[in-house]
Formats: structure tokens, C-alpha cells, sequence
């Protein structure tokens, strides 16, 4: 994996000019468009792991705050729906709690809010290490998780997610990688479409790949995550505490 990528990737949402304003002019979108804008806020709002397959075990935590820089192709769109400029690149910034629970199961919560809006959206996600991995053996797992946006007046939003991932540790690092399916639902609310056309609501699938590497240095733990949701491309960085 390459650091200075990620580096780089944090640094640009560190830096990203905020949304001025909301997403809050859908009436300048014809159908095609408010799909096309629909697929990069899946891409963007949809569940990140942001953590390795390998079960935290009964007693285990692991807890942090973590940022995105999520990469957005309709720029245009975005802009044309909303009341100001929209850069290419959206920050997320995110809080993310892990739970371990026997057998093998994982939960996880996070909350976020895009900055200079009212974007907010929580999520969590249920995960099943079936081969929970060891010395010679990766773990392998499976994942269901969710979104849901709120602060977006003019839709309704979620997401439900199920991906399929593999870790395997070696002294300080966990390299992991997993694919996956996100569902989307994106409801407009009232009659806003061009024209006098009311815009329908859009429900679709996107593909999902990521690729991260979890490092631990005792209880203070670092995540790298690079992601392709649909056609949204997001780096992700972690710290936090893993015990």
C-alpha cells in the first residue's frame, strides 16, 4: 500500500473547501441527473469498515475517530443542486466504536457530518468472522451494515451494505481487503422536478472493493483504507484505541 496516497488523500480533505449550503435546488435535475447524483452520495455516504476481518474476542474494543476523502464524479450535478460550490473531493469525518461478542461476532456504530453542512448520517454494521483466523490461517468474514443520512430536506436516504473480507495479521500490521454490495434508496420528497415532472425515487445496487492495512502499536491503533463504491473513490484514515 502506498502511504504518501493516503497521506495525500487526508491532507486534501483536511483542506477541501466546505459545503457552503445543503443540497437544497433538486428542481434543477431531471430524472438521469438525480440518478447520476444519487450514485455519488451512495458512494460517499455508504458504510467503511475502517477495520480488519480478525474479531476483536469477547472483551475486546476498538474505538476512534477517523477522516474520508471521498472523490465524487458529477461534480456539475451537485453543484446544480445545491446553492453554491461543491469541490470534488468531500471530507467525512467520522466517530467509530467496535465491539467484540463471542463466537466470533462483531458490532460497530459511526456517526458523521459532512463540514459546512447539515449532512449528517449514523450507520452500524454486524459482522461474523466464520474462520476467525490464527498463526497460519487468515480470518474470513462476512458483514451487514447500514447508513442513514438525515439534514437533506428535499430526500430521504440510507443505505444497506453486505460485503464478503479477509485479514491476516503479521507482527504490528493487518493487511485486509474485502468486496461487497451497497444498496441504495433515495426518495425525493414533494414535487421537484424541471418542468413540472416529479422526480422518482431511485433504488439501485453499486459494487464495493476495498483495500486497508490496521497497525498496532499496544493500544494505540492506526488504519489505512482505500475504497471504490460504485464510481466514488475514498481514502480513509483512523486512529483510535484497539484492546
Amino acid at each position: 500500500m502506498n502511504f504518501q496516497l493516503f497521506l495525500f488523500a487526508l491532507i486534501a480533505a483536511l483542506t477541501a473547501p466546505a459545503w457552503a449550503q445543503d443540497i437544497d435546488r433538486l428542481q434543477n435535475l431531471a430524472q438521469q441527473e438525480f440518478r447520476l447524483l444519487s450514485e455519488d452520495l451512495g458512494g460517499v455516504l455508504s458504510y467503511r469498515p475502517q477495520t480488519p476481518t480478525a474479531p476483536l474476542g469477547t472483551t475486546g474494543f476498538d474505538i476512534g475517530v477517523g477522516i474520508t476523502a471521498a472523490k465524487i464524479q458529477n461534480e456539475e450535478i451537485f453543484e446544480r443542486a445545491t446553492s453554491d460550490d461543491v469541490p470534488d473531493t468531500i471530507p467525512v469525518p467520522t466517530l467509530r466504536a467496535h465491539k467484540g461478542l463471542p463466537f466470533g461476532f462483531d458490532v460497530g456504530l459511526m456517526y458523521a457530518q459532512i463540514p459546512g453542512s447539515d449532512i449528517k448520517y449514523y450507520g452500524g454494521e454486524l459482522k461474523y468472522a466464520f474462520v476467525p483466523g490464527n498463526v497460519a490461517l487468515p480470518a474470513i468474514g462476512l458483514r451487514g451494515s447500514l447508513t442513514r443520512v438525515s439534514g437533506i430536506e428535499q430526500i430521504d436516504f440510507d443505505t444497506r451494505s453486505l460485503d464478503l473480507s479477509i485479514s491476516k495479521g503479521f507482527a504490528i500490521a493487518t493487511p485486509y481487503a474485502g468486496v461487497g454490495r451497497v444498496w441504495v434508496k433515495s426518495d425525493p420528497k414533494g414535487n421537484l422536478g424541471s418542468g413540472g415532472v416529479t422526480l422518482s425515487k431511485e433504488e439501485f445496487e453499486l459494487d464495493k472493493f476495498f483495500l486497508g492495512l490496521g497497525l498496532k502499536f499496544g493500544l494505540f491503533n492506526l488504519n489505512l483504507e482505500g475504497d471504490r463504491t460504485g464510481d466514488v473513490t475514498g481514502y480513509s484514515l483512523k486512529v483510535g484505541l484497539r484492546f
